[in-house]
């Protein structure tokens, strides 16, 4: 049986951890989408560190989403604060989508979401900043300048 916060035609996932300065993006944007009037057909998920958790469960036959977007820091060596839209294909080229701490690939799992019909779309900021193991609470100036433009490029893939 699915969880009820997976029965959405169409699920955003905010991912990362928000004690690791910008790792906290994917948490911000969450943020500000709850805070939004949504089409009722639109999950809204803090994954925080529990993606995979969230994307084996939409594996199950009984669920209805068509379409996940995930938004996440990268690394792709670009000015920080620049975001970026990534295919599947993208995210074996990223570290944090090619492993988590149960050796299951982020990037597996997106890939064979797509494989099953799903649109899936991952918006990723560069960050500046990523603490861990030292903790920062609160994102670096140039990814929270980003915010605004990362919830409208979430807008616009929700209304595609």
């Amino acid at each position: 049986m699915i969880p009820d916060s997976l029965k959405y035609e169409i699920l955003v996932f905010g991912c990362g951890n928000l004690i690791f300065a910008d790792d906290g993006f994917g948490y911000e944007v969450i943020s500000k989408l709850e805070k939004m009037e949504l089409p009722e057909n639109v999950g809204i998920i803090d994954a925080g560190t529990g993606a995979p958790y969230y994307l084996m469960s939409l594996m199950d036959e009984e669920c209805n989403t068509k379409k996940i977007i995930i938004v996440d820091i990268i690394d792709f060596q670009l000015p920080p604060g620049t975001l970026k839209i990534l295919s599947t294909e993208d995210l074996t080229k990223i570290d944090k989508y090619t492993f988590d701490a149960h050796d299951m690939p982020l990037s597996d799992y997106l890939i064979k979401a797509k494989e099953s019909g799903i649109d899936v779309t991952v918006i990723g900021c560069q960050a500046k900043r990523v603490t861990m193991p030292d903790i920062e609470v609160g994102l670096t100036d140039e990814v929270k300048a980003s915010l605004d433009d990362a919830v409208k490029l979430v807008l616009e893939k929700i209304n595609e």
